[in-house]
């Protein structure tokens, strides 16, 4: 029902008479708008599983140069903080008859502007924004970090403007009714939301639903950051939406599985082509994203264009990779060195595998092109370093899940090397999660290259369907399925080394494209699609499967059910298909063709192999045997204590706490910290963190005791985040053991001030930057709180801030 009606809003807003661009064209007049109407018909596929309420509007001759359109949404829910000051008749109607708060959920976010309808209002109000349940602050450097301001008047028509381009991410929106001198009906509740003329061409479906949400999520997520004329790169403002030359890689690469947008895409590409953001291994995705164009286009005007440009990218790689520069940032995982924080061996060794991989397939390109003195360039680049790599027979040892992934994707290790790495980097199901969804993307080309596909399967869920859990309808920046632990749907994420999160970031979005090319199978085999493979993985998960793939030539349509041993196939004009009927661990025993004949060329333990030209091709395959089960795996961690919380003791913590050490922030002062480690404490440090110095000398008593044997006095301090700074949010402390034994660290917070702070709390191996504990949130420490740990290893603890003016922690006790 709730999805009927904001369909139905939206056709009604689109049969309205056509409106100037000057302005809105939805029963609006006199306000000025920068879009028009979006015009088209509710005549593509229905698809439940999907989050965008347009998904099946249909747009004619789309351009790559078209303007930005708008649409309307209605509210599927509203709350009231005191139902007793609204008499409520719809979502989009009430009276409010004193001051009260209103949020209004749109059910999924959308890239939006928040506002109203109402007579003149007789009263202070103000109106809020968010992505998730609670109104959105974010960083210095936004034209408006707080998503929070009183509106902007248009009439009767009452709009919350927070930046010169008006959308943000919007799924939560609130009325703040501070004062009212009279009773005031408000109407016509409303998202205006932006779009980029752009339809589905592509498609998925299978057996398991999860992956169905998840495609179509993906897909979501990059159309709503489709803009003029460039790829987004986030939806909230927060300083940073301008295109970046290489998170675009994976947007794109789901962009073309699923609106076949080609033409947009190669527009992005140019945009991004001469920008430089100082982050070396970004240059090389650039590179990656020319080839996966070009193989899904065989433009090959475009890439003689860039060729130099491409050239200078790999030229310099090669450079980098002799000497061996310090790598800014490859990613936001604690084991990357936590984005820009400390980069790490574990970066250097992805760039140098990155850089393999780029030449490799850039000298593949050349070949096909008709380059070969070019080709042979890169490749002995390739083969230089690949030769100087296994001169270590122990190379694979030294390496960590991502730097591994790229190894792998090199396409040059062979099978003794990949069970190396999969013992090494991959066989933990909680290890191979990157904290980084743009990461986790070449992580997953990695299972797929090594036919790793049931655990493929189980990491798509952890990291995809966990935001799903978490009640994504776009996908984030970054994400920990313990989230799910502690916190309830929809709530604030937790904020980190990336700064304030964002969760909708389309960098997250190159799942679509896998389960495109990995479970539904296709993928081209020759540049724009002359070529191509079919090679559906079904299993007892994944029991049957449907899709297409747009290509300039036309799409390429697949079905498949391993029950019913149904296939259908559908191959354009131009196109040669081999295609794999899989056996999902059975035997085949018979096949029966419909009218089109299937020419039969080879078989191997997984698939029977047909080489299609154009046409339409049906077959009936009866099997015999069982499926393959698919092997379970757990997921755990490797310190299995969960940390304890003590609200009693608050600042009395002289006989309890710290009777092998301590450390106090700001105790006397701004800075005058008060420290005493324990003998099996060798380093200790803590950094990122800004000073907050509260009290000295006072008698409440979450104030601490002074550490001075027979002084009675209490103060308190802080290290805290330095929030709003960009990249501020976490505090990180070093904990280096000299030897292995179990030691108890307890931290001490407290809101001294009632910010309503919230926490979290990471654990990481110290050396290894593996994660050793689910995150943990630390809740309404308003009167102190500690929370301890056990543990028997130097560690890494990271704290975050969550919601508050920032995290703040008055002492660390060791015993």
């Amino acid at each position: 029902m709730t999805n009927y009606r904001l369909l139905l809003v939206i056709s009604i807003l689109i049969m309205a008479p056509a409106c100037s661009n000057t302005h809105k064209g939805y029963d609006m007049p006199d306000i000025d708008a920068p879009y028009k109407k979006a015009s088209g018909t509710f005549s593509g596929e229905r698809v439940p599983h999907s989050p965008d309420p347009l998904v099946a509007f249909r747009w004619e001759d789309t351009q790559w140069d078209d303007s930005l359109q708008v649409y309307t949404l209605t509210p599927v829910s509203v709350k009231i903080d005191d139902p007793q000051c609204v008499q409520i008749k719809s979502n989009t109607h009430m009276t409010v008859q004193g001051p009260c708060d209103l949020m209004f959920d749109f059910g999924v976010v959308s890239a939006a502007w928040f506002e109203f309808e109402a007579e003149d209002i007789d009263g202070d109000i103000e109106m809020s924004i968010s992505e998730f349940n609670e109104p959105a602050v974010f960083n210095v450097g936004s034209q408006h970090p707080v998503k929070t301001a009183k509106p902007v008047k248009y009439g009767n028509t009452y709009r919350l403007e927070l930046n010169e381009e008006l959308y943000e991410g919007v799924r939560f929106a609130w009325i703040h009714f501070k004062e009212l001198n009279k009773p005031l009906t408000i109407s016509a509740v409303r998202l205006v939301c932006q779009i980029k003329p752009t339809n589905y061409e592509g498609s998925f479906a299978c057996s398991d639903t999860t992956l169905t949400r998840i495609w179509y999520t993906g897909a979501y997520t990059v159309k709503l950051n489709l803009l003029k004329d460039h790829f987004g790169a986030i939806l909230m403002e927060r300083s940073d939406r301008h295109s970046w030359t290489g998170d675009a890689h994976t947007s794109q690469a789901a962009s073309m599985v699923a609106f076949g947008n080609y033409d947009f895409v190669k527009t992005n590409i140019l945009y991004t082509s001469t920008q430089s953001n100082g982050i070396a291994s970004y240059s090389l995705y650039w590179v990656l994203s020319l080839i996966d164009y070009y193989n899904y286009t065989g433009d090959r005007q475009l890439v003689e264009e860039l060729l130099e440009n491409a050239r200078n990218k790999l030229d310099i790689a090669y450079q980098h990779y002799g000497k061996n520069p310090p790598i800014a940032f490859c990613g936001w995982d604690e084991r990357l060195g936590a984005g820009f924080e400390s980069p790490n061996e574990e970066a250097q060794q992805l760039y140098k595998m990155l850089s393999i991989r780029t030449w490799n397939e850039f000298g593949d390109m050349m070949l096909q092109m008709g380059y070969p003195e070019l080709a042979v360039t890169y490749k002995r680049y390739v083969l230089e370093k690949l030769e100087a790599l296994r001169e270590d027979p122990n190379w694979t040892s030294h390496l960590g899940v991502h730097s591994a992934a790229d190894a792998v994707n090199t396409g040059f290790t062979n099978d003794r090397e990949q069970r190396e790495l999969w013992e090494i980097a991959f066989a933990d199901r909680q290890r191979r999660l990157s904290y980084s969804p743009f990461n986790q993307y070449f992580i997953m080309q990695a299972l797929a290259r090594m036919e790793r596909f049931p655990e493929a399967l189980n990491t798509v869920r952890d990291c995809w369907g966990g935001q799903l859990d978490y009640g994504a309808t776009t996908f984030f920046e970054v994400f920990r399925p313990s989230w799910n632990d502690v916190s309830s749907p929809n709530d604030a994420p937790i904020n980190n080394q990336c700064g304030y999160t964002s969760l909708t970031h389309p960098w997250s979005a190159g799942v679509t494209k896998w389960l495109t090319e990995e479970i539904l199978g296709i993928k081209p085999t020759a540049p724009g699609f002359t070529s191509c493979m079919i090679k559906p993985r079904l299993s007892d998960r994944v029991t049957w499967v449907r899709g297409s793939v747009p290509t300039l030539r036309g799409k390429i349509k697949v079905f498949f059910d391993s029950i019913t041993g149904q296939c259908e196939v559908e191959v354009p004009q131009g196109v040669e298909a081999i295609v794999g009927i899989p056996k999902s661990g059975r035997e085949i025993k018979n096949i029966r063709f419909g009218k089109s004949s299937w020419q039969s060329i080879e078989e191997d333990a997984d698939f029977l192999y047909f080489c299609l030209l154009e046409g339409s091709y049906t077959a009936k395959v009866e099997y015999v045997g069982e499926f393959m089960q698919t092997p379970t795996e757990e997921f755990f961690y490797t310190v299995q204590i969960t940390p304890s919380e003590d609200r009693q003791t608050q600042g009395n913590w002289r006989g309890k706490y710290g009777t092998k050490g301590f450390a106090l922030y700001n105790y006397e002062g701004p800075g005058q910290y008060y420290q005493k480690l324990p003998d099996f404490v060798e380093e200790f440090r803590i950094s990122r963190s800004g000073d907050q110095h509260w009290a000295q000398r006072v008698p409440d008593i979450r104030a601490l005791e002074s550490p001075v044997a027979g002084a009675e006095q209490r103060s308190i301090g802080a290290v805290i985040t330095r929030d709003p700074l960009v990249c501020q949010q976490t505090i990180t402390v070093d904990i280096k053991t000299a030897e292995e034994q179990e030691y108890n660290v307890s931290l001490y917070f407290v809101d001294w001030d009632k910010q309503d702070r919230r926490t979290a709390i990471e654990a990481f191996d110290l050396e290894s930057k593996e994660m050793i504990l689910p995150v943990y949130m630390v809740r309404d420490y308003e009167e102190g709180k500690y929370v301890t740990y056990t543990f028997s290893q130097p560690v890494r603890l990271r704290i975050n801030h969550v919601r508050g003016r920032n995290a703040a922690l008055s002492g660390i006790f060791f015993d």
